[in-house]
C-alpha cells in the first residue's frame, strides 16, 4: 500500500456543516475502496493565488491516507464531477514526506499541548 495526500479547495458559498459534509463523504468513500485514512486537517477558508468560477476563496481540506494505486482514479473521478470541489491535488508520498509528515504532526501535538498547560 502506498501513502497519499489530497488537498482539495471546497466552494466558499456552502455553509460550515454543507463543507464538512462534503468532506465526510469523501473520508467514506476512502473507507469503503479499502484506504487507511492516517490524518485528516482543515485548513479553513483561505484567499486564492487567482480566481477560480469567479470565486476569490475557498475552503482546503487535506486527506493523508494509505491506499492501492487503482482507489486513486475512482476518488479522483468524483472529486471532478462534485461541483463543490474547485481544484484538487493528489500526491503519492515517498519515504521522507512520509517521514516530515509524522514529525510536523508531532510538533503540532505538542504545541497544543503546550498551550493547554
Amino acid at each position: 500500500m502506498n501513502q497519499y495526500e489530497t488537498v482539495f479547495i471546497v466552494t466558499p458559498v456552502l455553509s460550515d456543516e454543507q463543507m464538512k459534509e462534503a468532506v465526510k463523504k469523501y473520508e467514506d468513500q476512502l473507507a469503503n475502496a479499502g484506504a487507511e485514512i492516517v490524518h485528516e486537517e482543515n485548513w479553513g477558508m483561505r484567499k486564492l493565488a487567482y480566481p477560480i468560477q469567479k470565486k476569490s476563496t475557498g475552503f482546503y481540506q487535506l486527506i493523508e491516507f494509505k491506499a492501492e494505486g487503482n482507489v486513486i482514479a475512482d476518488f479522483e473521478t468524483e472529486l471532478k464531477r462534485d461541483e463543490r470541489i474547485l481544484r484538487f491535488l493528489t500526491v503519492k508520498l515517498d519515504k521522507h514526506a512520509v517521514a516530515y509528515n509524522e514529525k510536523r504532526r508531532q510538533k503540532a501535538a505538542e504545541k497544543a499541548a503546550e498551550v493547554q498547560a
